[in-house]
């Protein structure tokens, strides 16, 4: 008896690079469900991500997260997930999604990141964290964050992309890894 798997796509990366605005594109054209991580636990604590660093921490809050990957990763029909910039940090949410689907991590230049996601450098609590430059935050996030992204099936550099073109490579990625995981061996 072969076991029915149902692959899901799932878009991760640095917060700014565009996972939240290409992940419904993607989703749309591959007629699946979108799924925001991180809007999931906002709707399940009725408390935005930063409230939920700031009074319990950050191992709380991947908890949290693991919970929410376990269940949506679990569930049976296609869908785009869109992850938490640290999800692939954590062992147990790495090993869900691996087994998932695809695992497509979204990158962009330190100067472009910092440039998108500027203005609500308030709403990102591992942005604040040290008091430090923004740029030069993005930049330490990236370098400790790099072997977790680095077990992506697939990386899309959006420093230079529309969203459109983004969710074009996204999903163009998306189709090439499928296909290696399906091919038959020799």
């Amino acid at each position: 008896m072969t076991q029915k798997t149902t692959h899901k796509l799932i878009v991760t990366g640095m917060m700014g690079a565009g996972k939240s605005s290409v992940g419904p594109i993607v989703a749309k054209r591959l007629g699946w469900k979108f799924i925001d991580t991180d809007a999931e636990i906002v709707a399940r604590t009725g408390k935005p991500i930063a409230r939920i660093f700031q009074k319990h921490g950050e191992p709380y809050f991947r908890e949290l997260e693991r919970g929410v990957i376990a269940r949506v990763a679990g569930s049976s029909e296609g869908a785009v997930i869109a992850t938490g910039g640290g999800a692939l940090t954590d062992h147990g949410s790495a090993a869900a999604l691996a087994r998932a689907g695809v695992i497509i991590c979204l990158t962009a230049r330190p100067e472009v990141l910092a440039e998108r996601v500027g203005q609500a450098k308030g709403k990102r609590p591992k942005l604040t964290e040290g008091g430090k430059p923004l740029l030069d935050r993005i930049k330490e996030l990236i370098a400790e964050r790099a072997e977790a992204y680095a077990r992506a099936d697939a990386q899309v550099d959006t420093s230079e992309m529309t969203i459109e073109q983004a969710a074009d490579a996204v999903v163009k990625a998306f189709t090439e890894q499928s296909e290696r995981r399906c091919a038959p061996s020799q």
